[in-house]
């Protein structure tokens, strides 16, 4: 089974206009959803977002629901931590089709990243 994992200088997850996700509210507390909605951007990307270096300028303090857990996704989507890596990897093409397209460098990254092994450490 293919584990979850982020791709750096990926940043789809990054454009989160509303528009595209008409179901926030069913999955955010009204707190977490004010909070979302303070970081979009006029053009629909996070204004944490670094679109040039496509970095996240508060990566370490980002909100819960920019984070991928088990914790999380269990609170948000109620998904049991061991369906967490088959959603997750599920969210992540889709979005990262809807960004930049299904034959995008981003979704050619994605997909090795997930197929290679994973080492313990």
């Amino acid at each position: 089974m293919a584990t979850w994992q982020c791709v750096k200088n990926c940043g789809a997850c990054c454009q989160l206009s509303p528009s595209d996700r008409p179901e926030l509210a069913d999955y955010l507390s009204a707190d977490d959803l004010a909070g979302y909605l303070s970081m979009v951007g006029a053009d629909g990307w996070c204004i944490h977002y670094d679109q040039i270096t496509r970095e996240c300028t508060i990566y370490e303090t980002r909100p819960s629901f920019c984070r991928v857990t088990a914790e999380t996704f269990q609170a948000m989507f109620d998904i049991e931590p061991e369906a967490l890596d088959e959603f997750a990897i599920d969210c992540c093409q889709q979005q990262i089709a809807g960004v930049y397209g299904d034959d995008s460098l981003e979704m050619s990254r994605f997909n090795q990243a997930i197929a290679e092994p994973q080492i313990d450490s």
